[in-house]
């Protein structure tokens, strides 16, 4: 069974990094739209991580990598997100609808000693996939019926391998380093057209970038907690910090006229005349990052925390002129519940509830308007009929509703619905058989 759970894993990671991930209209700047960068435990509760230490022995916290002095069990994830996106703009009173499914995460995380545990993670990052055409119909001062066209179009997906190693100090603190290496290819168009009365311009304007990221860097990340071994509560204070980026994001950039010599599909240039044409090389893609979170709860019962997180504006070519990003920050709240987890006569008693909310300023600003971002979220944790508190396996389930952008200077708002669904298989892996 193990080693159909290995093939597995590898054949997942394979698939992960050939999918197609849809997004939002605002995936059209920069890297694309930034997926969420943890297990569905942690995005059912609004995102905490940095203080979120499992009481149990199943769970490898990937955000904070110090937050595993509790992990025990070699840890299996896979994970699934169905994203539900419902667009809205004052521009023509358009409404649209964007669904997409796909695999967001893959993990497997071991204990190397009592002190000493390590996980391995693989999920996308970010995406684009957007195909927009605006028209404008025009009358000229010689009656001449114009009809302009642009398209928007954007592909292409941003993956993350992750390898975090945690370090337990002493019984209330503890350290972790996660490294990150980003890989990936984005690709964005932008055509112009035209026809008078009728009849089609001769040539497509298009202005291509392509982006080819390869970048490297490290989350550090320390973890206090103490716990009252008279009343079971506990206190937890996390920190983590991204740092080291070593970056190599090549952008091609091509200003140039052409016709397809595929019409209907529209593929195939030909007759491309280059106007402008020139390469790039950026150094500060994913910046600096800091996350600061409290938490407070009882030992096997319930757990509450707070959480702020900040990122750096970066800057990145696009179309060839450099756009700009303001810093962004995300404050989060949320937690989990276990109403009994020894009461085996009634499941729902040992069923982990989650809860969470968070609002966050994003780092994208158009119109004088920051497109910010804010939703609530829930979940649960099934465990399997042979689960038990110091093996936590089991079927998690997710959901987050939300709302992103605006409606006014005719900007675009999102309303969103996040399913998750994944496994967590946990077992006492490499373990000496006593007798033969």
């Amino acid at each position: 069974m193990k080693k159909i759970f290995v093939v597995s894993f590898i054949s997942a990671g394979y698939f992960l990094n050939a999918q197609s991930i849809s997004n939002s209209p605002y995936a059209t700047y920069g890297i694309g739209d930034v997926k969420y960068d943890n297990t569905i435990e942690t995005a059912s509760m609004g995102g905490i991580s940095t203080a979120y230490i499992s009481d149990f022995t199943s769970s490898f916290n990937f955000a904070n990598p110090a937050n595993n002095s509790n992990f025990e069990l070699t840890s299996i994830r896979l994970e699934a997100t169905n994203e539900n996106n419902y667009f809205k703009t004052n521009y023509n009173d358009t409404k649209a609808t964007k669904h997409s499914t796909y695999l967001s995460n893959i993990a497997l995380a071991f204990p190397l000693s009592s002190k000493v545990k390590m996980g391995l993670s693989y999920q996308p990052y970010s995406s684009k996939s957007y195909d927009i055409v605006n028209t404008e119909n025009v009358t000229l001062e010689d009656g001449t019926k114009a009809v302009y066209g642009n398209r928007f179009k954007g592909s292409g997906t941003l993956n993350t391998a992750q390898a975090a190693v945690s370090y337990k100090i002493n019984q209330q603190f503890a350290v972790g380093l996660r490294a990150n290496l980003y890989f990936g290819n984005l690709y964005d168009l932008n055509e112009f057209t035209s026809s008078y009365n009728g009849v089609p311009s001769d040539l497509i304007n298009g202005y291509e970038t392509k982006n080819n990221i390869k970048n490297f860097n490290f989350t550090l990340g320390g973890s206090y907690q103490s716990v009252n071994p008279r009343t079971d509560k506990k206190l937890t204070i996390g920190a983590t910090a991204t740092f080291g980026n070593t970056s190599n994001m090549v952008t091609d950039y091509t200003n140039s006229t052409y016709t397809y010599s595929n019409i209907q599909a529209q593929t195939g240039k030909a007759n491309e005349s280059i106007i402008e044409q020139k390469s790039t090389s950026s150094k500060n893609l994913l910046p600096v990052q800091a996350s600061l979170g409290v938490g407070y709860g009882s030992e096997n019962h319930w757990f509450l925390s707070g959480q702020i997180d900040y990122k750096k504006g970066e800057d990145i070519s696009y179309f060839g002129k450099t756009l700009d990003f303001q810093d962004s920050y995300r404050v989060s709240a949320g937690g989990w519940y276990l109403p009994n987890y020894n009461n085996f006569r009634n499941y729902f008693s040992r069923v982990i509830y989650r809860y969470g909310a968070f609002y966050e300023r994003g780092n994208l600003k158009l119109d004088g308007h920051s497109i910010n971002k804010f939703g609530i979220s829930a979940g649960v944790m099934l465990p399997f009929k042979t689960s038990s508190i110091t093996r936590m396996s089991g079927l998690e389930l997710g959901v987050e509703v939300g709302k992103r952008g605006t409606t006014k200077n005719n900007l675009i708002n999102q309303n969103f619905i996040n399913l998750r669904v994944g496994f967590n298989f946990a077992d006492k892996w490499f373990r000496k058989n006593l007798y033969n």
